[in-house]
């Protein structure tokens, strides 16, 4: 989308636009007319008959207003906000007489369902037209913080993980002091968010999706499923139910992926033999879950259930929001494990420790030392990931046997490394630095120390189930749900495939006790559920 031109991308045959413009009603629009704005809540789907109208960013507190493309006849003006629900972010303005063809939000979800040729275009000009947004309109929303910090890293995170357009300044680089000046912003305000003209200090993941739209909110139309956590298995869980015509709602307390999103690389996820980021992977099935009108709510943070309704539960939101549906996948996975040692959070508020190794975790540390703690496929595809940037690694493994948890093809990869250094039968005792990290102090079995030079430690040791919003769901010792042929047989007798004690809540993935901790298999089991959860409601 340059300036003045029209949008790149998929565009519809003239068969195309006739079949979709019987979802809609045409309108005269004179020159002048804002068909959306910046600012609004929602906005309508346009095709264009006869008129032409321009895209624009309006103007910020340091760039003027700015044409992003011109859209003329047989095109259609919309992106990816038209799917997710967040608030518009350009102005739609008319600038040449003629018709256009509005289709409203109902009639455009019954179109993608209904002409699979029309929404395979769309979906994939959507997804086009937002990537490239994200470079030219990325000033509707500006982010200024300390690169460093763990707050202003989570921020990021999440901005990334829900393709949100978005331009990123340090607080120390020269335009970052100058919209800090601009703003009246104080080291104390950061991170801060720059939202259509709005400022929001300390930002938060939670703050910026309340103003952007991206929070739960009810309208009134009845829900069947709702997915909790959006990771691989309540992605897939999502894509199958929404697919197979059940009004799915997916929420997930910080953004999309789960641990899945934070892997630099997968390489044994079929049908991807050059491999692919786990970003990247989340990417394309958030577009694919939004395809089949699955509502995407993060972050949302969910408090309990409420089982008292044996055929309608309902999923309790911390805010009090009571969302009851027929069906409820759970799919929370788990939470990271840290070590116990002095300063850990004064490092990992730093920044200096991190539990991820995407591209925007692992910039910054090329020719640096750096420590991964960890002996399985996550950390071995962290470690090579840095070295791979120019870093030097120290990779930290508790047992005696680098292959003992990790894939083979990575272990080849790691010995053969000359930028890494394995340390087997090996535990972090302390980590060294003021407000940064600097070394870190690794003890052998035999109790021999040795002092590492280190400047960020890459964390990947294990996590703890996140299940304790599952009340009256039966678990075992360690916190995992208990399903189908694990649990008791008094509750329910035969169990459906991933059915809890609960008789319509199921849970998928590393949530489940006995789960197999991979990408493919966290789809399969979000997959299969959503057979078990039809089987359930069969007899409504």
């Amino acid at each position: 989308m340059n300036d003045g031109a029209a949008p790149r991308g998929p565009v519809l045959d003239d068969e195309q636009f006739r079949r979709l413009a019987e979802y809609g009603e045409a309108e005269h629009a004179e020159p002048g007319r804002d068909l959306y704005t910046s600012g609004d809540d929602t906005y309508d789907f346009f095709l264009l008959g006869s008129a032409t109208v321009d895209i624009v960013r309006d103007a910020t507190a340091i760039e003027p207003e700015r044409l992003i493309y011109r859209g003329g006849p047989g095109d259609f003006l919309g992106e990816l906000n038209l799917l997710t629900g967040q608030h518009v972010y350009l102005t739609a303005r008319v600038v040449s007489a003629g018709t256009v063809v509005r289709i409203r939000a109902a009639m455009l979800r019954r179109a993608l369902a209904e002409q699979v040729d029309i929404a395979d275009t769309l979906i994939e000009a959507f997804r086009e037209r937002r990537e490239v947004i994200r470079g030219a309109a990325g000033n509707a929303l500006e982010l200024v913080g300390l690169s460093y910090a763990a707050e202003t890293l989570e921020l990021r995170t999440y901005v990334a993980q829900m393709l949100l357009p978005h331009s990123w300044l340090d607080a120390t680089s020269h335009p970052g002091r100058s919209l800090m000046r601009l703003a009246g912003l104080g080291e104390d305000d950061l991170p801060a968010a720059m939202v259509n003209g709005s400022l929001l200090r300390r930002a938060t993941p939670g703050a910026l999706a309340e103003v952007l739209g991206l929070t739960y909110r009810a309208d009134g139309r009845p829900v069947d499923l709702v997915v909790v956590g959006a990771g691989p298995a309540g992605l897939a869980a999502a894509v199958y139910g929404a697919s197979e015509g059940l009004v799915t709602v997916l929420l997930d307390r910080a953004g999309l992926g789960g641990q899945a999103a934070k892997s630099a690389r997968i390489e044994n996820y079929l049908g991807f033999p050059h491999g692919v980021s786990g970003e990247s992977l989340t990417r394309l099935a958030m577009v694919q879950a939004l395809k089949f009108g699955v509502r995407i709510h993060s972050p949302c943070e969910v408090a309990g259930l409420d089982l008292s309704e044996e055929r309608r539960p309902a999923v309790l939101l911390e805010d009090g929001t009571r969302i009851q549906c027929r069906a409820v996948i759970a799919a929370t996975g788990a939470q990271y494990r840290h070590l116990d040692l002095p300063q850990w959070t004064t490092f990992e508020k730093s920044g200096c420790v991190r539990y991820a190794a995407t591209e925007l975790d692992v910039r910054g540390y090329e020719d640096q030392p750096v420590t991964v703690v960890g002996g399985a496929n996550s950390a071995g595809q962290a470690a090579l990931s840095l070295a791979a940037r120019g870093a030097t690694v120290d990779l930290i493994v508790r047992g005696a046997d680098l292959g003992a948890r990790m894939s083979s093809y990575l272990t080849d990869r790691i010995r053969a490394h000359a930028r890494i250094q394995v340390h087997t039968s090996s535990t972090i005792r302390e980590l060294g630095g003021d407000d940064t990290l600097a070394s870190i102090v690794a003890e052998r079995s035999d109790g021999r120390q040795d002092r590492l030079a280190c400047r960020a430690l890459f964390c990947f040791i294990g996590a703890d189930p996140v299940s304790g919003w599952l009340d009256g769901v039966a678990k075992d010792h360690n916190g995992f749900v208990l399903t189908d042929s694990r649990l008791p047989a008094e509750p329910l007798g035969t169990a459906l495939p991933f059915q809890t004690s609960a008789p319509r809540v199921f849970a998928v993935g590393d949530l489940r006790a006995g789960s197999t901790k991979r990408v493919a298999t966290a789809v399969g089991d979000g997959a299969g559920a959503v057979s078990s959860v039809h089987e359930a409601l069969a007899g409504d």
